[in-house]
């Protein structure tokens, strides 16, 4: 980061999967003071102050904030399960709208960087993948209420930045969290059949890189939106494809379908994925392969929980 002294970094939904992330690195940074919010408390073995909140509780987030001063706050706080977020529609808003609207107001100073997770459900699908300067149009609940939380992060900040992301796997400290990794291989282990999409697309993240990409934008005072996500284009069925034969499980329990027979109660957008060229530009941001990430995955799997 440019200047002197201590950085302090606050990092909410910090229990998540990109929260753990970024606790894990952050930790290892000198010069950084790590803030962490949770909405109930939890014990994580990192070297970070740890804050209950709930982001939608407005007072609350103001005097949080006010009391910690933080020089960047990086939002990964969100309501992620998309079918939910369609059958609970006040909910999702509460968290992904109005949570976010009580952080940027409490952060609304020349002296705090605001980092704000967004996804690559706030587009249409129609094709891909996607720059930074596409148009979005999501096709869903959730797409809508992280979409509306870029605007109201371009709205309310003076110092903001935007990363967008796309399918984030790997593994928390405390087993708590699962993707589409995990959920098959656990699935297969159990011997039983699964049926993946052969029909959408993605830039599946490496939830290590995805953390590193936060901390480049952090350190370098980054404004704008980000496009951070792996480099290889693929559909759920081949990324599930790719983990049987990576854990040598049985691969003829995937049975390729397509989205409209699986009957989810939210539309999915059927192609995204993410070009990356601005974060490698600006950022110096580089991801790992999918194939090196299921590495990096699987040594931190067959550690003890």
């Amino acid at each position: 980061m440019r200047g002197r002294g201590v950085v302090k970094v606050l990092v909410t939904g910090a229990n998540g999967l990109l929260g753990q992330k970024l606790l894990s690195l952050l930790q290892e940074v000198r010069d950084v003071e790590l803030v962490a919010t949770t909405r109930a408390r939890i014990d994580l073995p990192f070297r970070a102050s740890f804050h209950e909140l709930d982001i939608t509780d407005s007072a609350r987030v103001a005097t949080l904030i006010r009391s910690i001063a933080p020089n960047v706050i990086i939002h990964t706080a969100a309501m992620t399960q998309v079918d939910r977020c369609e059958q609970d529609r006040h909910g999702c808003w509460r968290v992904n709208a109005e949570g976010v609207r009580n952080l940027a107001l409490a952060c609304n100073s020349p002296g705090c960087q605001f980092i704000y997770l967004s996804t690559d459900f706030v587009f249409s699908g129609a094709h891909g993948p996607l720059a930074e300067d596409d148009t979005p149009q999501p096709v869903n609940y959730y797409g809508s209420t992280k979409l509306a939380g870029e605007e109201i992060v371009r709205s309310l900040l003076p110092r903001w930045c935007i990363i967008r992301t796309a399918l984030v796997y790997g593994t928390t400290v405390d087993r708590s969290r699962s993707n589409i990794v995990l959920w098959v291989k656990e699935n297969l282990e159990a011997k039983r059949s699964i049926r993946v999409v052969t029909d959408q697309w993605r830039t599946p993240t490496l939830a290590e890189d995805l953390a590193r990409g936060c901390w480049l934008a952090a350190r370098q005072h980054a404004s704008g939106v980000f496009h951070i996500s792996g480099k290889d284009l693929l559909s759920p069925y081949q990324i599930a494809r790719k983990t049987a034969a990576f854990y040598a499980l049985d691969a003829s329990l995937i049975h390729p379908t397509s989205s409209e027979e699986l009957h989810q109660a939210a539309r999915r957008p059927l192609k995204t994925g993410f070009i990356i060229e601005k974060a490698r530009r600006v950022l110096g941001y580089e991801p790992h392969t999918f194939d090196e990430g299921m590495i990096i995955m699987a040594a931190q799997v067959q550690q003890p929980g």
